[in-house]
């Protein structure tokens, strides 16, 4: 079964990042460039990994998140942020409330992105 990866980032330039990064894994690897665009495609499609923005127009990613969580339980989530300060007591409020996620801070290297999908896809990050 091939692994397949969404890219959820209002940044045309880190959704591209990411795509790069990733083009040679043998990974499918969709993008949203919003929220609501993001929830409607894992209603459409089972996806293995989401690297998901935090602060994005419309809604933001920890209420994408939310929405994810009520259509898929085990997706592995990585909110990537440069924000990481000015969210942390609502993350940590989410995940106290038992929403399950990891955070990568911005900014990330393609080497990065790449090792991390592998490691969460191939078995060596448990989720």
């Amino acid at each position: 079964m091939d692994k397949r990866i969404l890219i959820i980032d209002d940044e045309e330039v880190i959704r591209k990042i990411f795509i790069l990064a990733l083009e040679d894994t043998g990974y499918i690897v969709d993008t949203a460039d919003y929220g609501e665009k993001g929830v409607e495609l894992v209603a459409q499609q089972k996806y293995d990994l989401i690297f998901l923005d935090m602060n994005m127009p419309g809604i933001n990613g920890l209420e994408t998140l939310r929405k994810i969580r009520k259509i898929d339980k085990q997706v592995v989530v990585y909110f990537v942020t440069a924000f990481y300060g000015i969210f942390f007591d609502e993350l940590d409020r989410a995940q106290k409330d038992g929403l399950r996620f990891e955070v990568l801070k911005k900014p990330v290297g393609m080497a990065q992105i790449e090792m991390l999908a592998r490691s969460v896809l191939e078995g060596s990050i448990e989720r």
